[in-house]
C-alpha cells in the first residue's frame, strides 16, 4: 500500500513539475507580446528546477557530506545549476525532467527483471498450522520445533521441511525446481518447504527447523547472490571511479583553458564545460552491468536452477572441463535388478525366490532392489538365524537348508563352486546348502538426459569431461562408455576424489574453468575445492548444496548447458552494453568539447543511453527459445 502511494506521489511529481515547465516555456516565447516580467519567467522555471530536480540536488548534497564526490547527482547538480546561472533556464529544467523520466522507465525496467526472483521470495510461508493435542493452531513457522506435528491443507504451502505420516497429495513443487509436472507425497515420503499442497491433506512430522529448511536456505542463496560480483562487474566499479573524477577535471580545463590562453567568450566554454558533465556521467554502465548478471541469475532460477553470485554465472562462460559425480548425479542412485542368471537346471523365479528369502531382513538398498524385483511378500516367519556378514552379504537358514547371498568373496569363503559373471553391475551370488544357483546383476541406472548433458557440454567447447565415484572401476568405465565421457576413475574415496581434482585442475586451458557436479555429502570437499561446484538439490545432501556455488533444483546434468546459454547470453549483453555506452559517450564528448551538442544532446546521451543499455539487459529475461 505504502509502495503505490509512493509510485502515485512519484508519478504526480513528475506530471506537476511538467506543467509548470510547459508554462515557463510559454510564458517566456509571449513575454514580449504580453509584457510578462523576466522575473515571472524565472519564478516558472524554478518552480519547475526544484519540483523536478530539488531531490538530486539534495542527494548530491548528502553525499558530499559523506565524503562521496563524483556520482551522478554531483554531474547532474553541477551542470543544471550552472546552466541555469548561464541562462539557459529551459535547458536545465529539461535535463531534471528528462532525467526523471529516464530514471522512472529504468526503475520500471528493473522491476521487470526481478518479476521471476520476486516470484521465488513468494514460497516463504506466512504460517504453519501447528497440531497441539486434538487442536489445531496457527503459529509462525520459525517457532515450530523438530518432531512437532503440522497439517497441511489443500493449497496451502509447506511451511517446513518434514516426513508424511499421514494423508497423501500432489504437490506443486515449480517454485523450488521450474518444473509444473505435481509431484505425489504419500506416508513415509520427505516433503519440503515452499512446494504448495494441491489435493489432500497432509500431517507432516517437522525434520529441520525454518532456519535450515529448504525454502529459507534457497531465498537466502537468491538474497546473497548479488553480494558475489562477477569480474566484469568489479571491473565497471572500479572503472566509473577513477573515470568520473578524471571527466570532472577534464570539464574544468575545458572550461577555463581555452577562454585563458586562446580568448574566446567565457560563457561559451563554460557552457561546454557543462555539457560535457552532462555527457559523461556514468550511470548506462554501473547500473546496466550488474543488472545484466542479475537478470541472467533470475532467468536461471526461473529455470530451476539457482547461482549464488554473478561470478559463478560469469565462471561458465569458460568452462574447461567438466568433473562429475556418478551415484545420484549422472546416475538416478536407485538401484534395480538389471539381469537374473540362473546356474543350470534352476529357474530364474526359483533364483530370485530364494534371493528374496536371504534378502527379507535387510534395508541395504540392494537388499530391497531384490525386494522390489520379487515383488510378493515373503513369510519371515519360516526364516531363521539371519545373520549380515560385513564385507560379504547375508545368510538365513529356511526350512533348515543354508541360503547365502553376497560377493564373490562369500562364495569363496564359504567354499561354494560357482562361476564368476562378468557382466557390469553389482552382483549377488546366491547359494543353498553350498549348491550354487545362480547370480542377480543390479546395477544403477543413468538419468534419462545424463548423455546428452554431456554431448550437448562438448558442442558448447568443454574440452574434458570426466568422472569420479566411489564405485569400482569396472562399473565406472562402463558408465563412462554409455554416456560418452572422456575419462573415469573409480573407488575412489572422498580425500583422492581431491587429490585426482587438484591433478585435473592442472590440466586447464588458461582462463578456462573446472566446474564439478555432485551430490553426496562425501562431494562437498571437491565442491568447495571446484572453481565452480554444482549441487543437485533436489536429492543432494545439505552438506553438498552449502559447499556448492550452483544448485540445479531438478536434479538433471541437462541444466547444465542450458546455464552455460544463460551465462553466455548474458555476458554478451553486458559487453554490448559496455560498448554501446562507451561508444555513444565518446562521440558526443567530443561533440560537446567542441561545441556541437547542445543540452538536449546531452540528455540523450546520459539518460537515453542509460535507457536502451537497460532494456538490452532486460531481454536476458524475456529471451525465449529452444535452450532457454
Amino acid at each position: 500500500m505504502i509502495k503505490e502511494y509512493i509510485e502515485k506521489a512519484r508519478i504526480a511529481r513528475l506530471a506537476a513539475g511538467a506543467a509548470v515547465f510547459a508554462a515557463g516555456i510559454a510564458l517566456e516565447k509571449t513575454a514580449g507580446a504580453l509584457s510578462v516580467p523576466p522575473v515571472v519567467v524565472l519564478a516558472a522555471y524554478s518552480a519547475a528546477y526544484i519540483i523536478l530536480g530539488g531531490d538530486i540536488v539534495l542527494r548530491a548534497v548528502r553525499n558530499i557530506a559523506h565524503g562521496e564526490f563524483f556520482d551522478e547527482c554531483f554531474l547532474m547538480s553541477i551542470a543544471t545549476i550552472g546552466a541555469f546561472a548561464t541562462g539557459q533556464f529551459s535547458e536545465a529544467v529539461g535535463v531534471m525532467l528528462f532525467y526523471q523520466v529516464g530514471e522512472y522507465f529504468q526503475e520500471m525496467a528493473v522491476k521487470k527483471s526481478k518479476k521471476s526472483i520476486a516470484a521465488l521470495m513468494d514460497i516463504r510461508p506466512d504460517y504453519a498450522n501447528l497440531k497441539k493435542g486434538e487442536a489445531i493452531v496457527k503459529v509462525k513457522p520459525d517457532t515450530v520445533s523438530v518432531g512437532e506435528v503440522i497439517i497441511i491443507k489443500p493449497g496451502e504451502k509447506i511451511p517446513l521441511d518434514g516426513v508424511v505420516i499421514e494423508g497423501w497429495s500432489m504437490l506443486d513443487t515449480s517454485a523450488l525446481t521450474g518444473e509444473s509436472v505435481p509431484k505425489k507425497a504419500a506416508v513415509s515420503d520427505t516433503v519440503l518447504s515452499g512446494c504448495v499442497n494441491q489435493s489432500g491433506v497432509l500431517t507432516v512430522e517437522v525434520t529441520k527447523t525454518f532456519g535450515e529448511s529448504t525454502v529459507s536456505k534457497i531465498i537466502s542463496l537468491v538474497e546473497n547472490a548479488a553480494s558475489r560480483k562477477a569480474k566484469t562487474e568489479n571491473f565497471i566499479t572500479r572503472f566509473a571511479g577513477c573515470y568520473t573524477p578524471v571527466v570532472v577535471a577534464c570539464a574544468a580545463q575545458l572550461a577555463v583553458l581555452p577562454p585563458l590562453f586562446f580568448g574566446g567568450v567565457w560563457g561559451d566554454w563554460i557552457n561546454r564545460a557543462l555539457i560535457f558533465l552532462v555527457i559523461s556521467c556514468p550511470c548506462a554502465l554501473v547500473l546496466s552491468i550488474p543488472l545484466s548478471f542479475f537478470a541472467g541469475i533470475g532467468r536461471a532460477a526461473r529455470k530451476g536452477i539457482l547461482v549464488k553470485g554473478g561470478n559463478y554465472l560469469e565462471a561458465f562462460t569458460s568452462l574447461d572441463m567438466a568433473v562429475f559425480d556418478k551415484t545420484g548425479t549422472l546416475t538416478k542412485g536407485v538401484f534395480k535388478v538389471t539381469g537374473i542368471f540362473p546356474a543350470d537346471r534352476f529357474s530364474g523365479d526359483a533364483l530370485l525366490e530364494q534371493a528374496a528369502q536371504a534378502e527379507a531382513f535387510s534395508n541395504h538398498p540392494i537388499a530391497l532392489s531384490v525386494m522390489q524385483e520379487y515383488g510378493r511378500e515373503v513369510n519371515r516367519n519360516k526364516l531363521s538365524e539371519y545373520a549380515e556378514l560385513p564385507g560379504y552379504g547375508v545368510s538365513v537358514k529356511l526350512d533348515g537348508k543354508v541360503i547365502l547371498a553376497g560377493n564373490q568373496k562369500l562364495m569363496a569363503h564359504k567354499e561354494v563352486a560357482f562361476q564368476e559373471l562378468q557382466h557390469t553391475g553389482t552382483k549377488v551370488y546366491v547359494a543353498a546348502d553350498g549348491v550354487y544357483l545362480g547370480c542377480i546383476v543390479i546395477s544403477d541406472e543413468a538419468r534419462p538426459d545424463s548423455r546428452n548433458a554431456i554431448s550437448a557440454l562438448k558442442a558448447r567447447g568443454v574440452r574434458k569431461t570426466v568422472m569420479l565415484t566411489g564405485d569400482n572401476a569396472q562399473i565406472a568405465g562402463s558408465v563412462a562408455a554409455e554416456l560418452g565421457l572422456d575419462e573415469a576413475y573409480g573407488g575412489l574415496l572422498p580425500h583422492e576424489k581431491v587429490e585426482k581434482l587438484e591433478a585435473l585442475n592442472l590440466e586447464k586451458r588458461a582462463g578456462g574453468k573446472l566446474a564439478f557436479v555432485g551430490d553426496g555429502i562425501n562431494d562437498a570437499p571437491v565442491l568447495a575445492m571446484a572453481d565452480v561446484g554444482v549441487a543437485m538439490g533436489g536429492l543432494g545432501s545439505d552438506a553438498a548444496i552449502e559447499a556448492a556455488d550452483i544448485v540445479l533444483m531438478t536434479d538433471e546434468p541437462s541444466k547444465l548447458p542450458l546455464l552455460m546459454d544463460i551465462a553466455r547470453f548474458t555476458k554478451r549483453i553486458v559487453w554490448q552494453n559496455i560498448f554501446f555506452a562507451l561508444g555513444v559517450k565518446t562521440v558526443f564528448l567530443l561533440l560537446g568539447a567542441f561545441g556541437l551538442a547542445a543540452m538536449w544532446e546531452a540528455v540523450f546521451a546520459d539518460v537515453g543511453v542509460s535507457l536502451l543499455a537497460v532494456l538490452n539487459a532486460v531481454r536476458i529475461i524475456q529471451r525465449r527459445s529452444k535452450n532457454g
